[in-house]
Formats: structure tokens, C-alpha cells, sequence
């Protein structure tokens, strides 16, 4: 799908600028099409069913009721399901391939797997004929008890590309030599993603070629994952997804129900859609894991840390191993001679972890950042100064300098917008009449990535420019960015710029997460348009029939839509005119873009400071946070209003992860117990307070050609660790296990 600006002259289409979202009007008046709205002729519905049991198998399925339903198509079961190569497990290389339950197998693992697909006419007779399958289960003692299966706790291969532990010094030395010393264990809950759209996914085959609307933040993962699950050429798979309802990293993989889809469709003859339904999300779709971080904090009388010990046990699934990489932001945040981590896996009969807005970060910084706060104060020492006097001016765990930092300079200009120079020091003391005022900060980061990537440019007999690159728009305003982007880089109004994506059969891009689709897809858009200016400019400098003929070029440039001499402004022409006397000529270029040779030399993060009021009403516990401020250093902000968008609502995930989110598991049946947006707690509007945002200004030549590092998760880290600051100034009491709740503190 193509996107093209409304032709507006008063639009600023350079980078920087807070250029309206150019898909808002589609979203507005309900035209943007998500991958549940999309048809095909004949199309049916599918319904998956689930298991109820966490461990065992499937002694049998009575589907006779179901097949009398009207309308019913196909009941497909572990005991008449296609045979996949390698079981259906071909491909496991996340983040797209993961270990999915294709009906191969009689064996469940975990409550919520897929054990059955039901194929019908209509959306509510597939829902009935699932409800009428009666199922017989070989019940066997699941694994759910997280200290009892600590036993069985392992290390992980890998944690995000690093080591899985980690050691610097001699910890215990620096510990033993230490005036002041901290030891405690934080924990955050099992939380699952609610993106407003679920996961859904269409599937049509067109004899052996197989397309796909699916709702992905990742389509060439999903062609990937999806051909090696069938057995066929990857080349004959599609995968389309223009616009994307929330992902937040549920949707960087390809969950059973996508090659479900496919499966069913091929076995009905016709296309399938088969969307996830709201409980379904707190099942086989992926979560945040639970997390254990035990930590050891130590300084010396003058506050300069002298060890840093921070262990983490995570839950992960028995059939699959993932990491929530909780401690890598303890190696480098803080500067420090002993520092050790380590992360362990504690394997338990559940769903498949995925990611979760800024995995590792968001959680560990909690726990981090708690510590810290907990150990300036056994030190005497103001909880920002404690900061500062260990602020890191060298990852010496990467034993590389930063490519930019500004975080001293977000510590101040957060400080002073607050006003944390008038805090009290001792909790419990601020009031505002009966209730307790608390004011917590913590630090912020998140790694600046960027991956290659591959983008096409073409000059329109129109003289517009069609940009084509198969990244994603998560909501996030990535149409608007690559918008704005190939305009800056052209010289063009954002109107004469129309921006395809979301495409297998588009230039490849990878999985639009980790907050580097500005700096991967968003470099290859201003590579190609340079490429595209170059090509242009070469054409009318050899075009006898041009104004531009024989002109050097280093003298010419694109501006408004006409390629000028700088030195002669009145010698130029059009570029559509150029384009209609080369219609034959090939108008159009592609480009791979990588990161140049600096990515390996420098330690590239962004970094910011979050400061955090609550009150808290002293007889009953309730919780109010009337406002926060956060000053964020992100590299150059590419749309002030997009970007405005992204950092705010990460501090409000922040908020919710530090009040509201928490998955409850039954201890006996590994069931969700508040599998719904009723039971399952975030903010609504009431809960959200004023939020003051600070952008730092920050140049870093190392990133890429746009110098962005990328806003999508920083906005949630630190701010779970600043409130539970808060929450201890205020009461005196320290919350160590999230989310943070009224009886905690009665």
C-alpha cells in the first residue's frame, strides 16, 4: 500500500519538524485496513481452540457435534492435521522463528496452547463448532512453581548477542573493602501485551503460492518462518501488512496461528482468516516473563561504587528457552571496577516468552535504579549527586567510548524543571495536607541498534517520488518519517513523496523493533534519495536537451521539485520535465544500507532522567501521581510530534508497569486468571498526570546518516524505578515486587 501527504504547501517536510501523520486521514476515516479487514472471495473463518490443561496430552478429540454445525468446513486436530517438515518445527531462529504447536504432536505443554483449528462459513458458526469439540485429556503435574523449578534453573546460550554472565573486577573484593553496602532482591510480574489489535492473520492460496495479510511487525520474518514450516520456496510466499494496531514486540514473530492459517486454508481450499481472540492474547502470542534479580551494591565512603553484583532468574517455557536480559544495562550504566551479572532460566510449563517493550531494560532498570536509590541513602548522599559522582563517561564493559552522551546534561535540565533542589531528604516528611508526598528520579537508557537495511527510489512521469521500502508503521508514524525523510533529502514537498510498505514484495527490511526502524529503514530511504538526486543530476548534465547541459555538478541541486543552478538560479528545469523526455529511461534505484565502519567503535545508548511525584493518602495506600518530568538524549529527533507520541507513551507503560500490570497465574492449573481487559489492569486517562518531556540536543556522527537513535522503548525504562523511589520518600516504605499495591503499603 502506498501512502502519499494531502498537497498542502504550509507542510514542513523537513526533518525535525512536527509534520502531521500522513496516514491520519486513512486511520481517521476508518480507510487504513489492518490485517483483519482485508477479503478474498470465498473467504472463511477460523477459530482456534485451546488447551485447559498445562501438561499432558490430548487422548482424544470428539469432533461429530462440530461437524453438524452449518457452515462448518474443516475441524482440524492433532489426529488428522497435515505432516510438516521437522515436525513443524523447522526454522527456530528468533525473533521470528520460535517453537510453535502445529497439531504435529498429541503432547501440551502449557495452558493456552493450540490443540485445534475450526474452519466454518461464518465467523460465529467456526466460535460454536469450537465450543461443541469435547476433549479428552491425559492429565500429567505440570511444572508452575517458580522456586521449586529454580532447581532446574540454567544459563541461556546467549543474551541479546552478549555473554549470558558477565565479570570485571573482582566483585567480592569490592564489596569486602566498602563503607556502605546493599543487598536486596526485586521482582516484576508475568505481564502480557494488549496491543488494541490482536493478532490476526488472512491466508489464500493461489495454487502453490501462498499469500498472507498478516498483522506483523516483521513480514519478511514471517515469509521466512512460514515457507520453512511448509516445506516450500520462500519465494512463493507474500506477506502484506500495511498498518499495524500496537505490536510492542508481540508481533516481531510468527506465532502458531499464522502457519495455523495456512495450514487451514490449504486443507479447505479457500482463503482463511483466523484473528486471535482478546483471551487467546494470554496464551501462545508471547509475554514479559516473571523476573527475580538479586543484587549486591556497594561504594566507598566518598559514594564511587565499588561492586556491582546483579543476578537474574527468569521464567521461561520448557519447550523453548528465552531470555529476559534483565542485568545487561548493569555492565555499563554506572561506572564501577567490579561488576558481575549473570542470568539463569527457570523453565516452567507456560507459553513462550517473547519480547515486551524494551526487554531487559524496562525491568532491570527497575530493579537497578531501586538499588541505587536504596544505597545513596545508607549513604547519606542525594539520590541525583549519588548518580553523578558514578556517571559513566566510558563503557568499560565494551571497553569502547560512547558514541554520544548527554545524560549529565538530562540530569540537569530534569532536575531544574522539577525542582529537586527543594526536596526533603527524609521520607515521610513532605505533605500536602493528609497526604504523603514523595519525589523519586532514575536514570534511562536503552541501546541506539541499527540493522541493515534496503530501500528503492523512483522518479514518477508526475514528478512525484514513490519510495519503497518493506518496513512497518506499528502506529508509531514510520509512514510519516520515511515521508519526511525522503522529502528533506530531495528537496521535495512531503506532498510529492508516496511512501510503500509493509511488503514482502518490497525491499527488505528487519523486524521493526528494538527502536532502530529510524535508524535501519530510515537510513536506506536517505540513501536511496541521494542516489535518486545523484542519478538525476547526472541525467540533465548530460542531456544536450537540458538547461543543466554540461554544468558541473557539484553545481546542482534539487530544491522544490526543480533542479537549479546554485550559481545561475534562473537555469534549471522541472524534474517532471526531465522525467517525461527520459520516460524510457530507467528512473529508479535501490540501495542496501549497513552500518558504516564506525558501528563496531562505539558504544552507542540513549540516555535520559525520569523525576517522579506521587502522593499517597496515608490511611488507605492509594497512589496519585500528579506529574512527572523526563529529558530525554535520543541523537536528532526526526518529527518533534511522533516523537512526542513515543515518549509519552512509554512513561505511561512505565507508570502502568510500576502500578497496574500483573498477570495472575493459577499456581495449580497454569491458567491466566485475568485473561481480559477487565481484569487486566492499565491507566486510563484519570491515572495519567501531567508529563513534562525535555529533548536534549544531541549531534552523533556514528549512528547512521539521520543521527536518531531511536525513541520507542526508552520512554517505559527508569520510570518503574523512579516511582517506587517516590513511594519510599513518601511512606518510608521499600517496594521491591511489582506492581506496586495498596496492601503493600498498609
Amino acid at each position: 500500500m502506498t501512502v502519499t501527504p494531502a498537497a498542502d504547501g504550509a507542510q514542513d517536510g523537513r526533518l525535525g519538524s512536527g509534520l502531521p501523520r500522513v496516514d491520519g486521514p486513512l486511520k481517521v476515516c476508518g480507510e487504513a485496513r489492518y490485517a483483519a479487514d482485508f477479503d478474498a472471495p470465498g473467504l472463511a473463518h477460523a477459530t482456534m481452540v485451546l488447551s485447559r490443561i498445562a501438561c499432558g496430552r490430548v487422548r482424544a478429540i470428539d469432533d461429530t457435534a462440530a461437524k453438524r454445525e452449518p457452515g462448518v468446513l474443516l475441524v482440524m486436530t492433532p489426529f488428522n492435521a497435515p505432516r510438516l517438515p521437522e515436525g513443524g518445527q523447522a526454522g527456530i531462529k528468533p525473533p521470528a522463528g520460535r517453537t510453535l504447536s502445529l497439531l504435529q504432536d498429541d503432547r501440551v505443554h502449557y495452558d493456552g496452547q493450540p490443540i485445534a483449528v475450526v474452519v466454518a462459513k461464518t465467523l460465529e458458526a467456526s466460535r460454536q463448532a469450537a465450543r461443541l469439540l469435547k476433549i479428552e485429556y491425559e492429565e500429567e503435574t505440570p511444572v508452575l512453581d517458580f522456586e521449586q523449578a529454580k532447581a532446574e534453573a540454567h544459563p541461556p546460550k546467549e543474551a541479546q548477542g552478549q555473554r549470558p554472565d558477565s565479570a570485571r573486577g573482582v566483585a567480592q573484593a569490592g564489596w569486602a573493602a566498602a563503607a556502605h553496602r546493599h543487598a536486596a532482591t526485586y521482582t516484576t510480574p508475568l505481564e502480557h501485551h494488549n496491543p488494541l489489535e490482536t493478532h490476526a492473520t488472512l491466508a489464500a492460496w493461489d495454487g502453490d503460492e501462498l499469500t498472507l495479510w498478516d498483522a506483523t511487525q516483521y513480514v519478511h520474518g514471517v515469509r521466512q518462518t512460514v515457507a520453512q514450516r511448509l516445506g516450500i520456496d520462500v519465494e512463493k510466499v507474500r506477506v502484506v501488512n500495511p498498518f499495524v494496531g500496537g505490536a510492542f514486540g508481540s508481533k516481531g514473530s510468527a506465532w502458531s496461528h499464522v502457519v495455523l492459517a495456512a495450514m487451514a486454508a490449504r486443507e479447505a481450499r479457500r482463503p482463511v482468516r483466523l484473528m486471535v481472540e482478546r483471551t487467546q492474547m494470554f496464551g501462545p502470542v508471547g509475554n514479559r516473563p516473571f523476573t527475580e534479580q538479586a543484587f549486591r551494591l556497594a561504594a566507598a565512603q566518598d559514594g564511587r561504587l565499588t561492586a556491582l553484583e546483579h543476578h537474574v532468574h527468569a521464567e521461561t517455557a520448557r519447550i523453548e528457552d528465552w531470555i529476559e536480559p534483565s542485568a545487561l544495562l548493569s555492565r555499563f550504566l554506572y561506572a564501577c571496577d567490579n561488576v558481575a551479572t549473570s542470568h539463569r532460566l527457570v523453565p516452567l510449563n507456560v507459553g513462550v516468552p517473547t519480547f515486551q517493550r524494551a526487554p531487559g531494560e524496562a525491568t532491570g532498570s527497575f530493579a537497578l535504579e531501586s538499588a541505587m536509590d536504596e544505597l545513596a541513602h545508607a549513604a547519606g548522599i542525594d539520590p541525583l549527586e549519588f548518580r553523578l559522582r558514578n556517571h559513566s563517561d566510558f563503557d568499560a564493559e565494551r571497553g569502547m567510548p560512547y558514541s554520544s552522551k548527554s545524560l549529565r546534561e538530562c540530569y540537569a535540565r530534569g532536575a531544574e524543571a522539577f525542582g529537586w533542589s527543594r526536596r526533603e531528604p527524609r521520607p515521610g516528611v513532605m505533605r500536602d495536607g493528609e497526604a504523603l508526598v514523595g519525589w523519586g528520579m532514575a536514570t534511562a537508557t536503552y541501546p541506539a541498534k541499527r540493522m541493515p537495511s534496503e530501500a528503492q527510489a523512483a522518479l514518477l512521469p508526475d514528478g512525484r517520488v514513490r519510495v519503497q521500502c518493506g518496513t512497518h508503521d506499528l502506529g508509531t508514524g514510520t509512514w510519516t518519517l520515511l515521508t519526511q525523510v525522503a522529502a528533506d533529502t530531495l528537496g521535495l514537498p512531503p506532498s510529492r513523496i508516496a511512501v510503500s510498505i509493509g511488503d514482502t514484495a518490497l525491499p527488505m527490511a528487519p523486524v521493526s523493533g528494538g527502536s532502530m526502524s529510524a535508524a535501519s529503514a530510515g537510513s536506506a530511504v536517505h540513501d536511496v534519495c541521494e542516489a535518486l538526486r545523484t542519478r538525476l543530476i547526472e541525467l540533465a548534465v548530460a542531456d544536450e536537451g537540458s538547461p543543466l547541459h554540461g554544468a558541473p555538478h557539484e553545481l546542482i541541486e534539487l530544491r522544490e521539485g526543480r533542479l537549479c543552478h546554485r550559481e545561475q538560479p534562473g537555469r534549471g528545469e522541472p524534474i517532471e520535465t526531465l522525467a517525461a523526455r527520459h520516460a524510457e529511461d530507467e528512473l529508479q534505484v535501490k540501495v542496501r544500507a549497513t552500518p558504516g565502519p564506525d558501528s563496531e567503535k562505539f558504544s552507542k545508548h540513549s540516555f535520559g532522567a525520569v523525576f517522579v511525584e506521587v502522593r499517597v493518602d496515608a490511611e488507605l495506600g492509594e497512589i496519585r501521581v500528579p506529574r512527572i518530568v523526563a529529558a530525554y538524549a535520543v541523537g536528532r529527533l526526526l518529527n518533534a510530534k511522533t516523537g512526542r507520541s513515543q515518549l509519552l507513551g512509554g512513561i505511561v507503560w512505565g507508570l502502568s508497569m510500576a502500578l497496574h500490570e500483573h498477570s495472575l497465574r493459577d499456581p495449580r492449573y497454569g491458567r491466566i486468571a485475568n485473561a481480559n481487559l477487565g481484569e487486566y489492569h492499565v491507566p486510563v486517562n484519570a491515572d495519567v498526570p501531567d508529563i513534562e518531556l525535555i529533548i536534549v540536543p544531541e549531534e552523533d556522527p556514528h549512528i547512521g546518516p539521520l543521527g536518531a537513535k531511536g525513541i520507542g522503548e526508552i520512554g517505559i525504562t527508569g520510570v518503574a524505578g523512579a516511582m517506587a523511589n517516590a513511594v519510599w520518600h513518601a511512606t518510608g516504605k521499600r517496594i521491591r515486587n511489582l506492581p506496586i499495591s495498596l496492601d503493600a503499603l498498609l
